[in-house]
């Protein structure tokens, strides 16, 4: 056997515990899916919630000003316990894998909508 071929071997062997960490880095796993759900969710309460205050120009309605509040406020309120769960049981800090910025998105855009889809439910009540 030649010194070449043992060189050659050697990087190979070496370098594949490496690829197997590398996989699990950009694996979805279940901390990762729950941030991206609670994110998810929290984004449509502010979808939601701004339809709900935007005032009609001519576009087709889906649902009425205080269906969409009321759906704006409960996505919300569940994107922003989602969000908390994740934060609260993540082990680790960002970049670990274990969903910790996805939380934390969801922590900020659940209220956001719960708060818009709270506003929407206000100006319903007032104008009737």
């Amino acid at each position: 056997m030649s010194v070449r071929l043992l060189f050659a071997a050697a990087p190979t062997a070496a370098s594949a515990p490496l690829q197997v960490a590398a996989a699990d880095v950009y694996a979805m796993g279940a901390g990762r899916l729950t941030a991206l759900v609670a994110a998810l969710v929290g984004l449509v309460g502010v979808a939601a919630g701004g339809l709900a205050l935007a005032r009609s120009t001519g576009r087709p309605r889906i649902g009425s000003r205080r269906s969409r509040a009321l759906t704006a406020v409960a996505a919300g309120l569940t994107g922003t316990a989602l969000g908390g769960l994740v934060v609260v049981t993540a082990e680790g800090g960002l970049g670990t894998g274990n969903g910790l910025g996805g939380g934390v998105v969801a922590m900020m855009t659940g209220p956001a909508g719960s708060v818009l889809g709270w506003l929407a439910l206000a100006r319903a009540r007032r104008t009737g």
